[in-house]
């Protein structure tokens, strides 16, 4: 039975080709992406400083936030490295999640607007909408609120 050096012997260029390539793949994050330009950068691990364009953004993708941790192929473009064939690794963790109001504490505020909005939905049985300065205010309650929901 031959052993591999004998087909590197016998002179095989895809396997050589194969057995000696070892190519890694770039992990870096976006520094910066302007969706309207359809372009922005990563820093690689290493600190280097690659163009991404958004033909290089995986398929369904049309814009990154920064920090996402992004793995991708590099080109020499005109201007210095350039991104091929991105693919998200890590999206960078979301703030509004942190920043999240407490479930419980959610629930008591819920209840709360259920009773604000059932005075005005007896108001509104008889006929009569809530003064503006009142409206106003329920309306900004339940913007509030719904940004709170809506993480």
């Amino acid at each position: 039975m031959p052993d591999c050096g004998s087909h590197e012997k016998a002179g095989n260029p895809a396997l050589l080709k194969t057995k000696n390539e070892v190519t890694e793949v770039p992990i870096g994050k976006v520094k910066w992406f302007d969706t309207g330009k359809g372009f922005g950068f990563l820093a690689t691990d290493e600190g280097q400083e690659v163009f991404l364009h958004a033909s290089a953004l995986p398929a369904g993708v049309s814009e990154v936030k920064p920090g996402t941790r992004m793995e991708f192929g590099v080109a020499d473009g005109r201007r210095g490295p350039q991104a091929l064939s991105a693919r998200i690794l890590e999206a960078p963790p979301s703030v509004a999640k942190a920043t999240r109001k407490d479930a419980e504490d959610m629930a008591v505020i819920t209840e709360d607007l259920i009773k604000l909005l059932d005075g005005i939905s007896n108001g509104l049985r008889r006929g009569r909408y809530p003064e503006k300065k009142h409206a106003a205010k329920v309306a900004a309650v339940l913007r509030a609120v719904a940004d709170d929901l809506d993480v």
